[in-house]
This record gives structure tokens, C-alpha cells and sequence, in this order.
């Protein structure tokens, strides 16, 4: 486990919507996660970022501002990590403004007769059951004042999560989750926190890439933008659905999909 530590009484103060603002990111080492992280930095956000493995994750918060981040590796659906990243948070930022349940897995490809019920157990687990364990625990901490300081979550869906894709059914099925989710815990939390999610098409990270791996030109023809999406893609969103700039937004589902949808097709 690796900690980058920052002074919350010397925090450097950064001009930008969410200045001011401190964050965690999970599943942040690469990928969306990460862009995420580094779009909310831009815009003034002190974040701490989560993932599994410590070496990546150490690096990606080397690449972030220094003093800006900390780095706290643990499994999404650990509640002893979980419990660890917000102590963490209240200790060297002394409050916490934003959610960003970004951790997902999806270890289980073919039909969804054949795949074992223990790994639909851990995907749903991940994928549905830490997002509720995150927000949980976050409201519930004594000294963040989440709700207090009208906190604002962002969870990651996707588009699967409306259409079925080949291959990826229980992804899809956790993803549906993900947004009635979404939607049941905003109509329960506001008015004093708001509670979003992002549905993204396919987007060119690792975790992805074999959707799209020696065929992107061909998948990319599905959609209207004739190409997939960037983490940046997402990391806007994310930024704009937590800022001041969409106050009367909550139960939302951001779809993110290069127009995928309106043309009929599927992820």
C-alpha cells in the first residue's frame, strides 16, 4: 500500500470550478479512471485516487500536480479499503465533495448460460455492490461532511447497460444495475446530494481492447463520430456533472457514445 500524503493547511490554491473541492477517484491507476482524476485536478480538485495494483497506481499519481493527490491501492469491494481511502481523505484534506465510483471488472465473456455463478458473484459484487458500498460509506463517515457540503456522486455505467452486447451480458447486466442505482439514490438523497452516472459506448483503454483490438476502423463505422471514444471523453463529463454547472441535475444517465444509439447500434 502506497500513500501520497499533502498538507491540507498548505494546499496550493488553484483557480478553476472546482477549486476548493477534494474528490476520490476509484479504479483511477489508467484508463478513464485516470483521466478522470486528471480533469478534476485541472479544474481545481484535490483527489484521491484508488485502485488494486500499488505500482501503477503510484505512477499515475506521480504523473498528477504534486501536493494535488493522494494514492491509497485496495479492492473497490473491500470495506476495510474503502473505510482506509476516506480516513485517509479526513485526515489530509478534512473533507470530501465528490464520488467518482469508477472501479468495474469483467473477467466473464460468452453467453450467459455458460458463465460460473461465482464469477457473476464477484461482478456483481464490484460492479454494483461496492458503488452502493462507497456511497454508504461515505455519508456515513463522521468527519468528510459529505452531505453537508452537498456532495455530488458520479457512477460509471455504460450503454450495454440499455443494449445487450455479444459476449459481455453480465457486464451488461451489472451496468442496468449501475444506473436504477443511480437513479433510486438521487431520489433518496437530494436535496443535499446529487447522485449522476456516465454511460460510455466503447472507449480506447485496456479494459476494452477486445472489443475493438485489429478492427477499430470497423468498429468506429457504427458510430456517427466514425470513431470511439477517448478517457477524456468521459473525464468531461464527469467534470461537468459534478460542478456547479449542472446544480439541477441528478438521476441522470450521461449517455457518452459518439451517437452509437441513434444509429441503431450496439457496444
Amino acid at each position: 500500500m502506497q500513500h501520497l500524503h499533502t498538507d491540507q493547511n498548505n494546499a496550493p490554491r488553484t483557480a478553476g470550478r472546482l477549486a476548493g473541492r477534494t474528490a476520490v477517484v476509484t479504479g483511477a491507476s489508467r484508463g478513464i479512471g485516470l483521466a478522470i482524476a486528471e480533469r478534476l485536478v485541472a479544474e481545481g480538485a484535490r483527489v484521491c485516487i484508488t485502485a488494486r495494483k500499488p505500482e501503477p497506481l503510484l505512477e499515475a499519481a506521480q504523473a498528477l500536480p504534486e501536493g494535488r493527490v493522494l494514492a491509497v491501492a485496495g479492492k473497490a469491494d473491500d470495506p476495510e479499503h474503502r473505510a482506509e481511502v476516506l480516513d485517509t481523505v479526513a485526515r489530509e484534506f478534512g473533507r470530501l465533495d465528490i464520488l467518482v465510483n469508477n472501479a468495474g471488472i469483467n473477467p466473464a465473456y460468452g453467453p450467459l448460460t455458460e458463465i460460473g455463478l461465482d464469477a457473476a458473484r464477484k461482478v456483481l459484487e464490484v460492479n454494483v455492490l461496492a458503488t452502493l458500498g462507497w456511497v454508504q460509506a461515505t455519508l456515513a463517515h463522521p468527519r468528510l461532511r459529505f452531505a453537508e457540503n452537498h456532495g455530488t456522486v458520479v457512477n460509471l455505467s455504460s450503454v450495454t447497460g440499455d443494449t445487450p452486447a455479444p459476449g459481455i451480458g453480465l457486464y451488461s447486466v451489472s451496468k442496468a444495475a449501475v444506473s436504477h442505482l443511480t437513479r433510486a439514490l438521487a431520489a433518496e438523497l437530494g436535496p443535499d446530494v446529487r447522485v449522476n452516472a456516465v454511460a460510455p459506448a466503447v472507449v480506447k483503454t485496456r479494459f476494452a481492447q477486445a472489443l475493438y483490438e485489429n478492427r477499430e476502423d470497423e468498429v468506429a463505422e457504427a458510430y456517427p463520430m466514425r470513431r470511439l471514444g477517448a478517457p477524456a471523453d468521459v473525464a468531461s463529463a464527469v467534470a461537468y456533472l459534478v460542478s456547479d454547472d449542472a446544480s439541477w441535475v441528478t438521476g441522470h444517465v450521461l449517455t457518452v457514445d459518439g451517437g452509437l444509439a441513434v444509429a441503431g447500434g450496439t457496444a
